[in-house]
């Protein structure tokens, strides 16, 4: 948990990355939509909507130190653009960010801006949708091969599993946990919205495969960037989902 929190977050004593610290992943989320909704309430009680959707979406990012966002930016410039697979990882890996890169973080951004501002605090919704977001990472970076020969989630990789894909008959703890907090964050949507919340959440795990399946067809598989682009967008698609209008 500890290991997991310190990845995810600027917050906790610094951790060596590991696969068993992903099984806390989604928990981690939790805590972070928690507290972006917790912000995000309270904001709306002494600003006026659109200051308070403004402070939300710029607590997600302190929260999580940026880290999703740069993944996003790089995740843009390498994935987007025309060019062969190779250039792709090179670009993602450049620590400069390009036009795609500051194009796609500005739609989103304003994106979750807009989502925020349009309907009323959801705390539990928030902490659902966050919390589904990392545990869809968790899948991805067990179902999709791993695209580089190092980088930073490499660490989560099981040892002499170079692709990152659970083999066929060995059990996998990490999956377990995740799966039990996938539960945690259909529960926490119920509870908050009833069936709009459930909608959202199923509306992150759509954006994080849409992101994932770009990612396998344009470079092979998956790399940090794409896990953490994969998260922002499906939170984003979640946040959208919940300002659907039903009627």
């Amino acid at each position: 948990m500890r290991a997991a929190l310190a990845f995810l977050t600027p917050f906790g004593r610094a951790a060596t990355p590991s696969r068993r610290a992903m099984g806390w992943f989604p928990f981690v989320g939790v805590a972070i939509g928690l507290a972006v909704g917790g912000v995000w309430w309270g904001a709306t009680r002494v600003f006026p909507t659109a200051v308070a959707a403004g402070i939300a979406v710029a607590s997600d990012a302190l929260f999580t130190g940026g880290l999703h966002l740069d993944g996003l930016a790089d995740a843009g410039d390498g994935l987007l653009p025309p060019m062969t697979g190779a250039r792709r990882l090179e670009v993602m890996r450049d620590p400069a960010v390009g036009a795609f890169g500051v194009v796609t973080v500005a739609v989103v951004l304003l994106l979750r801006f807009a989502a925020f501002a349009a309907v009323r605090p959801a705390v539990l919704v928030v902490a659902a949708l966050w919390g589904t977001s990392r545990a869809v990472m968790v899948v991805i970076s067990r179902r999709l091969p791993y695209a580089r020969d190092d980088g930073l989630a490499s660490a989560f990789l099981a040892e002499g599993d170079e692709y990152g894909v659970v083999r066929r008959g060995r059990s996998d703890a990490t999956l377990v946990l995740t799966g039990i907090g996938v539960a945690l964050c259909v529960g926490l949507a119920v509870a908050g919205r009833g069936l709009h919340g459930l909608a959202a959440v199923a509306g992150v795990i759509l954006g994080c495969a849409a992101v994932a399946l770009l990612a396998r067809a344009r470079i092979g598989g998956f790399t940090g960037d794409v896990l953490g682009a994969a998260g922002v967008v499906g939170e984003t698609v979640g946040l959208l989902v919940l300002t659907a209008r039903w009627s």
